[in-house]
C-alpha cells in the first residue's frame, strides 16, 4: 500500500518551482549545487538557500550535444543542458554555482558553465583516507566560505555555520529513518517512492518543511507496518541498487526492476543512502567537520574506495537483499570500472548475485533493460 503523504512528496516538485522564483523575487541568494560532496551548510550559513540542480531527464541533452560530445556521460550533458536551455528553474534563479572536480567531465563542461554563472569550484582531493587529503579539503572548504562572503557581502560565523550543521544532521537524521524502514520484511516502500522522497530532499527551498514532511511519512509508514500494509509481499526478491545517481527521468532501470516483481528496498547511490550514512561532528570545529564529513563520501572517484563496499556489505545484511544491481552510465568511466570490483566483492565476498546494467537516461534501450531485468528476478525466485 502506498502511504498517502507520497502525494504530497510528489506536490513538492511543483512548489518547490514556485518557491524559488518567489524567494528570488523577495531578495533571497540562492546558491545551486550539483553534488553530494557539496558542502550545503555552508551556503545556509550565509543566510541562502541551497538547492540541487537539474540533471536527470534526456530532454535537454540534443540541446548540450551542440556544444559538448555525443558519447560523454549522460548526466554531465543534461546539467549542461538545463542550464543552456533555462528549462531549470534552481538554474535560472542561482545567484552562484557551487561545482566540484569529482570527474574529468564535469571539471571540463564547468569550465563552461562558469560564463553563464558566478562559480565556484572545489577542487577535490581523490585520497580520502590521508591527514593532507584532509587539510586540503579542510583549505578548500574556507574558500568556498570566503566566496560567499565577498559576493553577498557578509560574515559566515561559526554560530551560523553549527546552526546550519544541526539543521541539515536533522535533515539526514530523517532520511536516514525512512531509508531504514525498507529493511522490514516485506518493504513498506516501493524504492520508487524511496528514490523520489530523497531525491526531493535537494529541492526543498524550506528545509523545516521538507524535513516536516518526511517526518510525515516516517509516522504514515510505521502505522502501515503495524497495519500489515506493504509496498510488495514477503516473496518479492529483495534488491540493493548501486551505483551512478538516479533521479526523476532516469530511474528505467529502477522501475524495471519492480515492474519486475522485485523490492528495490536500499539504494547506495549519492542520491539515496550514500550521502546520509555519516553525520557532521557537531562538537568539533566547523570546518573540521564539515571537511571531514563529505571527505568520507565513498565515491568511485576515490581511490582507494573500500568505503563504498564497506557500506553495500552492511546494508545488503541489514536489509536482507537477495540480489545487487549495479546501474553506471555510458562513458563514466569511474563507476563502469569500479563495477568490476563491486562485482567481485558482491559474488566472492557477500555470496549474492549480482547485475550490471550499463545505460543513458534515453528510451533507446527500454525494451532491453526491461528484459534483463525480468531474467535477473526470475534467478532470484529459484
Amino acid at each position: 500500500m502506498r502511504p498517502k503523504v507520497m502525494e504530497e512528496v510528489e506536490a513538492l516538485r511543483g512548489i518547490n518551482s514556485v518557491k524559488i522564483k518567489e524567494a528570488h523575487e523577495e531578495g533571497k541568494k540562492i546558491v545551486g549545487m550539483y553534488c553530494v560532496f557539496s558542502p550545503s551548510e555552508i551556503a545556509l550559513a550565509a543566510d541562502a538557500i541551497s538547492v540541487t540542480l537539474c540533471g536527470t531527464s534526456q530532454d535537454p541533452i540534443e540541446e548540450a550535444e551542440k556544444t559538448l560530445p555525443r558519447n560523454l556521460c549522460p548526466l554531465i550533458k543534461s546539467s549542461y543542458g538545463f542550464a543552456v536551455t533555462d528549462k531549470c528553474p534552481y538554474f535560472y534563479f542561482s545567484d552562484v554555482l557551487l561545482a566540484e572536480t569529482t570527474c574529468d567531465g564535469k571539471k571540463k563542461m564547468y569550465e563552461l558553465m562558469g560564463e553563464i554563472k558566478p562559480m565556484h569550484i572545489m577542487n577535490l582531493p581523490q585520497t580520502a583516507n590521508d591527514e593532507d587529503s584532509l587539510e586540503f579539503w579542510e583549505k578548500e572548504m574556507v574558500k568556498f566560505k570566503n566566496f560567499l562572503e565577498n559576493q553577498f557581502s557578509l560574515e559566515i560565523t561559526d554560530e551560523k555555520l553549527s546552526d546550519a550543521i544541526k539543521l541539515m544532521n536533522r535533515e539526514r537524521k530523517a532520511l536516514r529513518e525512512l531509508h531504514s524502514l525498507n529493511s522490514h520484511k516485506p518493504a513498506p516502500l516501493s524504492g520508487m517512492d524511496m528514490m523520489l522522497a530523497q531525491w526531493l530532499k535537494g529541492f526543498n527551498v524550506d528545509k523545516e518543511a521538507g524535513i516536516s514532511i518526511i517526518e510525515k511519512l516516517i509516522q504514515e509508514t510505521k502505522d502501515n507496518v503495524s497495519k500489515g500494509l506493504f509496498a510488495f509481499d514477503e516473496s518479492a526478491p529483495r534488491i540493493l541498487l548501486t551505483g551512478t545517481p538516479i533521479g526523476v527521468g532516469s530511474e528505467k532501470v529502477l522501475r524495471a526492476l519492480e515492474e519486475a516483481g522485485a523490492s528495490v528496498v536500499a539504494l547506495e547511490n549519492c542520491t539515496g543512502y550514500k550521502g546520509l550514512d555519516v553525520l557532521v561532528d557537531e562538537s568539533k570545529d566547523p570546518i573540521t567537520a564539515l571537511a571531514e564529513k563529505y571527505l568520507s563520501t565513498p565515491c568511485s572517484c576515490m581511490t582507494d574506495n573500500n568505503g563504498r563496499l564497506d557500506l553495500i556489505g552492511r546494508l545488503c545484511e541489514e536489509y536482507k537483499v537477495d540480489g545487487v544491481v549495479d546501474l553506471t552510465w555510458q562513458a563514466c568511466h569511474t563507476y563502469n570500472i569500479e563495477s568490476y570490483t563491486v562485482k567481485k566483492y558482491v559474488q566472492e565476498q557477500l555470496k549474492l548475485p549480482f547485475m550490471q546494467v550499463e545505460t543513458d537516461y534515453s528510451d533507446s534501450d527500454t525494451g532491453q533493460v526491461k528484459v534483463r531485468a525480468e531474467a535477473f528476478v526470475e534467478t532470484l525466485k529459484i
